[in-house]
């Protein structure tokens, strides 16, 4: 027997003895007891190597980065001053979310509640993009209203429309479609199940799987096990379900948080050397111009904006950025950690509330303004409850705008009380957006006190603070007729509430100031444009990097 082979067995023999001794991957440290034994007891995953990449996101490992504009601020807004911020690491959508990614969505809600029921039409009314953005007074683009979002055409165009709201409601969507699927394909679910039996009472879930899953599908869940959502136990069948120690499902699809979005589309990854960086970086690509510098496609646009006056592309041929409005994604190189169109081509929503500072002095770990918390409705059963199948909860935005908030079988939740607050160090309200920010002492009413409820100048403190109109609202009278209130004061100096949203990156009608990931602006977040679509996210669980890490030099000797 050769020395090497011998050496391998030896090192085989060796591991065994060792698992057998320490009691292998199936026998609880702790206690001695098996772990997954056919037996029964303590049931878990102990296989488990990483998170699955989820369908169309790439891998960001997280790190530290200075946050916010290192170089000009012409525009003197002085609300993005530099601060160093550490970023956990996370997934990102490699493109922006495309017409054709949407429609599947719009698709979905058409067949499960039909718009030929009354009640349900105003579900799918509620998603679709407001294709009137494309509109202007002195320009001819009524062809792009009725085209962009549905022709083929433009199937690989970035959807545009779509407000901050229909955002985050079609991650949620998407986080609950990409589970089902998963579900079905390690065969807990019966093949096509996604595709059969499903109706507006009966949907999947992923929060409603994850705490009461014999609700999800309309209560139906047990008769649809797959081989491996049922185990024989002595003479009877038991249903299995994939709960979070199992490891199979992904965590939400979201918008990412502002420090993510920046920290993904500088991907100064590309420039480390060692434990720092090399000097400064600008765009999402190397260098300081948005022409390429390579042999191959020297002179050519790196992203798709506004060139100047009157200039959306440059002068038709071989130098021409190649659109005039936005372009199909993956049309123009990758940053370096291999994402497309962090600047130009659209605009992308972002989950933080605006505010025109970053409190970092509060916060420098995965920083983000906007935290709501909620908890489950605990009913007399002790268990979870969940939104009857006849119950549909709309929202009306400001605009006059109808949104559906939850749809029947998601979990019915409401505001954290003083039973998760009490004695805490680390919290102590449920609504966070305006965390020291916006409080009235903070406000310019200070000295008078806070308002009265009911009272005429009863506002929410970050409008006090900001100056900010209060916000529009529609309603119906005792006739029936829409009533519009609106606020006419000329005297408002800010937009600035706790329901604007951030929007980053230049657009296709942005000049490419831009076009530098550290600018931000904010919108309503119940507004569209034909400049602004999004991209998701989703948060890495587990360890920061999905490579082994290793020397790069090592000591001799």
């Amino acid at each position: 027997m050769k020395v090497s082979n011998l050496k391998h067995l030896l090192s085989v023999i060796s591991l065994t003895l060792i698992l057998v001794s320490c009691g292998g991957n199936n026998t609880s440290r702790g206690t001695g007891w098996d772990i997954n034994s056919k037996k029964g007891g303590f049931q878990y995953n102990v296989e488990f190597d990483e998170q699955e990449t989820g369908p169309g996101l790439v891998f960001v490992e997280g790190g530290t980065f200075t946050k916010g504009q290192v170089q000009d601020d012409v525009m003197h807004d002085w609300n993005n001053t530099p601060n160093k911020q550490h970023v956990m690491s996370f997934y990102i959508d490699q493109t922006e979310v495309t017409n054709l990614m949407y429609m599947e969505y719009l698709n979905w809600l058409e067949i499960v509640f039909p718009t030929n029921e009354p009640r349900y039409r105003q579900i799918y009314e509620g998603a679709l993009p407001d294709t009137l953005v494309w509109r202007n007074q002195l320009g001819y683009l009524e062809e792009l209203t009725t085209n962009y979002l549905r022709h083929p055409a433009y199937a690989e165009y970035p959807v545009v429309g779509v407000n901050w709201l229909q955002a985050v409601q079609y991650a949620e969507w998407r986080t609950d479609r990409v589970n089902e699927y998963i579900l079905e394909r390690e065969s807990y679910v019966q093949k096509d199940v996604r595709y059969n039996d499903i109706d507006a009472n009966s949907t999947f879930n992923t929060a409603a799987y994850l705490t009461r899953p014999e609700t999800v599908y309309g209560g139906k869940i047990d008769s649809l096990a797959g081989k491996n959502g049922t185990v024989k136990r002595d003479t009877a069948t038991v249903n299995v379900y994939a709960g979070v120690e199992k490891g199979l499902l992904l965590p939400s699809y979201r918008l990412p948080t502002e420090t993510e979005w920046e920290y993904a589309a500088l991907a100064l990854v590309g420039d480390r050397e060692y434990n720092t960086y090399r000097g400064k970086k600008k765009y999402p690509w190397s260098g300081e111009y948005t022409r390429s510098s390579d042999r191959r496609t020297e002179g050519d646009q790196l992203a798709n904006f506004k060139l100047g006056k009157g200039d959306y592309g440059g002068i038709a041929g071989w130098s021409d950025d190649g659109a005039d409005i936005t372009i199909q994604v993956k049309q123009y190189p990758p940053n370096d950690f291999g994402i497309y169109d962090m600047a130009g081509n659209v605009s992308e929503w972002v989950a933080d509330v605006y505010r025109p500072i970053v409190d970092d002095e509060a916060n420098d770990f995965n920083y983000y303004r906007g935290n709501v918390y909620l908890k489950n409705v605990i009913g007399e059963d002790g268990k979870a409850q969940t939104i009857s199948p006849d119950q549909l909860v709309f929202d009306t935005l400001p605009n006059g705008k109808v949104l559906l908030k939850r749809l029947p079988g998601d979990l019915d939740q409401v505001a954290i009380d003083e039973e998760e607050t009490f004695l805490r160090q680390n919290f102590s309200e449920s609504d966070n957006r305006n965390y020291r920010d916006g409080d009235v002492e903070s406000s310019r009413s200070f000295a008078n006190g806070k308002p009265e409820e009911g009272s005429e100048n009863s506002k929410p403190e970050s409008s006090l603070m900001y100056d900010a109109p209060t916000n529009a609202k529609v309603a119906l009278d005792v006739d029936g007729n829409t009533v519009r209130t609106i606020d006419k004061s000329t005297k408002r100096t800010t937009l600035i509430t706790d329901e604007v949203r951030v929007y980053k990156g230049g657009s296709w009608k942005d000049r490419a100031y831009w076009l530098d990931p550290a600018q931000r602006r904010y919108l309503p977040q119940y507004i569209a444009t034909e400049s602004i679509g999004f991209r998701c996210a989703m948060s890495r669980v587990g360890s920061k990097s999905s490579v082994k890490k290793s020397a790069r030099h090592k000591r001799k000797g």
